[in-house]
């Protein structure tokens, strides 16, 4: 299930604002960012993540903020991200291991998204780990990070999101079988990444991305600066990725994709 995202104790008070943004990116357009965010919310708690269906226009630039297109790090070498770098769009997702309604996202929806559109140039993914449920999703965020530097991420994501893996927990012996299950060879250095200030600096910036963009559940998307909160059903994301890719101007990164 979704949850409010917490700020983080260490927050210093310019980040405990939803609005207190990094330099280059508007006000003005971060505030309809969160406007957007809530309309797009499950209608109620008890809500299916399926059921609430968030509204994308036909016009291409509606719900659209350029500002927070930037947001997209286009980065060649990111091992939490899938599809080329020079993709027209770019799907980003703000989310939590321990979420459900993240879970869901990712067995029912992200599969669909990446036959479709990420094996054909048109979409890439970059992940943001937003942990807002504790010291396991902490935890989950670092040993997914970790995972990834042994070029497993996609691998250790689908383990960590299969049906009833949150179910039993995130300790130390559960993130080294998933580990494990997920194919990162070296079972020793996973250990030694997860719990170093490198995986826990990377997971602090994502995490600071997201509370600055005003995101205040799981999952979030930015969608080439279209936000989409909630596990919305299949139609929403194809509906904003076809409309932006109709508008996307080439990306100038270069053509090598992240692979799963």
């Amino acid at each position: 299930m979704s949850k409010s995202a917490p700020k983080p104790a260490s927050t210093s008070a310019s980040k405990s604002k939803p609005i207190a943004i990094v330099a280059g990116v508007a006000v003005a357009a971060v505030l309809l960012g969160v406007v957007s965010y809530t309309a797009t919310k499950p209608s109620s708690p008890g809500a299916s993540g399926s059921s609430a269906v968030a509204e994308v226009s036909a016009d291409p630039q509606a719900g659209v903020y350029a500002e927070l297109e930037k947001y997209a790090r286009r980065d060649a070498s990111d091992k939490l991200a899938l599809g080329r770098a020079d993709a027209p769009v770019v799907l980003i997702e703000y989310a939590d291991f321990k979420c459900g309604y993240c879970g869901k996202f990712a067995r029912d929806t992200e599969p669909v998204l990446i036959e479709k559109y990420v094996e054909d140039g048109t979409l890439r993914i970059e992940w943001r780990n937003f942990p807002i449920f504790g010291e396991e999703s902490e935890a989950v965020a670092r040993a997914s990070w970790a995972a990834g530097q042994q070029g497993r991420f996609w691998q250790f994501h689908k383990a960590a999101y299969a049906e009833g893996a949150k179910e039993k927990g995130f300790g130390a012996e559960r993130l080294a079988a998933l580990a494990k299950e997920a194919g990162v060879p070296d079972l020793g250095r996973f250990a030694k990444d997860s719990g170093s200030e490198a995986a826990r600096e990377a997971v602090r910036k994502d995490q600071e991305q997201g509370y600055e963009l005003g995101a205040s559940s799981t999952p979030s998307f930015l969608v080439n600066g279209r936000p989409i909160a909630g596990a919305q059903p299949l139609e929403t994301f194809t509906e904003a990725i076809e409309a932006a890719a109709e508008s996307a101007e080439p990306a100038s990164a270069p053509k090598k994709a992240a692979g799963r």
